[in-house]
């Protein structure tokens, strides 16, 4: 005995499946246009940074705050965790909700690791007197880094958003295009940060 089933449901079916499809792609591509506009913003920041970073005032200059290996290790924390949320996207697209909140939250943890040591490294800046109000040098050093700090942490937030929403309602065509927005996001932020990293730190070690 077979069950035919109406054409016209057929059709429904077919066009929610494509409507669905043409949301995420419309979701996904103005995603991309949004990290074109923080592109410029970062930019513009930089921009300022590479005026102001002779102008120390007769205070400190990179070479005498910057700790190289303590920036090595925050930069291999963030680095690393756009490798565990790589893991956390493909088990996701595999509609594996444990493997997938697993490395979710290794990604969040390094995460954190990240922003505890950045926060670290201000509140340390700070204290020894040099906090932003210190020296043009300095002020465009805190805009700079603190800028992509807020910006990491924002996406901390979304992760847990991302975790809670995974843990409840499963990994739905919704919750991946998410996750993908989120993956879009986080690897941008460890682009910037190479260039950070690079500008800012080894730069001004020298």
């Amino acid at each position: 005995m077979s069950i035919t089933i109406p054409a016209d449901l057929n059709v429904a079916h077919s066009d929610e499946h494509h409507e669905h499809h043409d949301t995420s792609g419309n979701t996904l591509f103005g995603f991309w246009l949004y990290l074109m506009t923080d592109c410029i913003l970062f930019a513009s920041v930089f921009a300022t940074y590479a005026v102001l970073y002779m102008n120390t005032d007769g205070g400190v200059s990179g070479k005498d705050i910057f700790e190289l290996d303590f920036v090595l290790i925050e930069t291999a924390a963030l680095l690393v965790s756009s490798i565990t949320y790589g893991l956390a996207l493909i088990f996701a697209k595999r509609h594996n909700k444990a493997a997938t909140l697993a490395w979710l939250l290794v990604t969040f943890a390094l995460g954190c690791v990240f922003i505890g040591m950045e926060v670290y490294e201000f509140h340390h800046l700070i204290e020894h007197g040099n906090g932003p109000q210190r020296s043009a040098f300095l002020s465009s050093f805190f805009a700079l880094v603190g800028m992509h700090g807020l910006h990491v942490t924002a996406g901390l937030i979304w992760m847990v958003i991302m975790m809670v929403e995974v843990a409840k309602t499963g990994l739905g065509p919704r919750s991946i295009t998410r996750l993908s927005c989120l993956s879009l996001f986080w690897h941008f932020l460890d682009i910037v940060w190479i260039c950070v990293f690079t500008v800012v730190y080894l730069l001004g070690a020298l």
